[in-house]
């Protein structure tokens, strides 16, 4: 597999489209490619007839995209958004940490803000009717071809920490249909004079579609509510599970320990061995109270 060169506002698919809905994700580096490997595989492991679409810039290696090309993805090249200097030096790793610091978990070096902007390509698909967007950090653990009825724009709360996060959504998973002239009103709105974002995409979708429509939690559960809200969790009723901030290709991050089961299941779905039956594991409170 080559890759070609690619003009700045423009796509460069694989192959045709071969279903009219898709679930998409971005892959930016070869950790992403990673996690998009096992993301898709656990994509196909729940049955679905639709597309699986990988985004990727130039960031990845066509070596690195080999696994999921393997797993039938559908490859579309794309290139960083065609946006001014200004924006690019606002929204700089370097500016972004430093003026909107994380405090409540820690972001891998590999991080970089402007490649999240990259999501917005999605609404150039418009061989699609339907697209639901999942961030390469995460799997799908049952069926969920039912949210392509869901409208635009329909995301998740970004619950992670208390009920407080209801307000907020995360932007790691969403529905949205694409259409080249709501990408064109992006790009307007999104590189805006001094305009900053300091959660990058997540800030900004929230700011464009102000009255998003609320997918339940458990479509993109994510990872920290292991711990800190682990009343809210049931394996039987998660569809998607996101690992935000530490991811679990990391070896020995901050949380390993406290993330162990996580992890493993990660494991089982990237290289395709011994993935357990979902519903069957234990929930935290059992593993808490068997440690009491």
């Amino acid at each position: 597999m080559t890759l070609s060169s690619t003009p700045p506002d423009a796509l460069s698919p694989s192959r045709p489209a071969a279903s009219r809905h898709a679930f998409v994700t971005l892959v930016t580096n070869a950790d992403y490619a990673m996690g998009a490997t096992a993301l898709a595989r656990s994509i196909r492991h729940t049955g679905t007839t639709a597309d699986i679409v990988v985004l990727h810039t130039g960031g990845v290696s066509a070596d690195a995209l080999d696994p999921v090309a393997t797993l039938g993805c559908r490859l579309v090249e794309t290139q960083l958004l065609p946006l001014s200097q200004t924006f690019n030096d606002r929204h700089a790793r370097r500016n972004v940490h430093e003026n909107a610091p994380f405090t409540k978990g820690r972001k891998p070096d590999f991080h970089s803000p402007l490649d999240n902007f990259c999501k917005l390509r999605l609404w150039q698909l418009t061989e699609y009717d339907r697209c639901i967007f999942i961030d390469a950090d995460a799997l799908v653990l049952k069926p969920i071809d039912r949210y392509f009825a869901y409208p635009e724009f329909s995301a998740a709360p970004n619950v992670y920490e208390s009920i407080a996060d209801f307000h907020r959504l995360n932007s790691g998973v969403f529905v949205a249909e694409p259409s080249i002239a709501t990408y064109e009103a992006m790009l307007k709105r999104l590189d805006a004079p001094d305009a900053f974002w300091p959660r990058t995409d997540q800030t900004f979708l929230q700011a464009f579609f102000p009255d998003w429509h609320g997918l339940p939690v458990t479509m993109n559960m994510l990872q920290y509510v292991w711990f800190n809200m682990p009343d809210l969790w049931n394996w039987a009723s998660i569809g998607v599970l996101h690992y935000q901030y530490e991811k679990p290709w990391e070896q020995d991050h901050p949380k390993t320990e406290r993330l162990r089961p996580l992890i493993d299941l990660w494991k089982a779905f990237f290289t395709g061995k011994d993935i357990p039956e979902i519903a069957s594991l234990p929930n935290p409170d059992a593993l808490n109270a068997g440690r009491s």
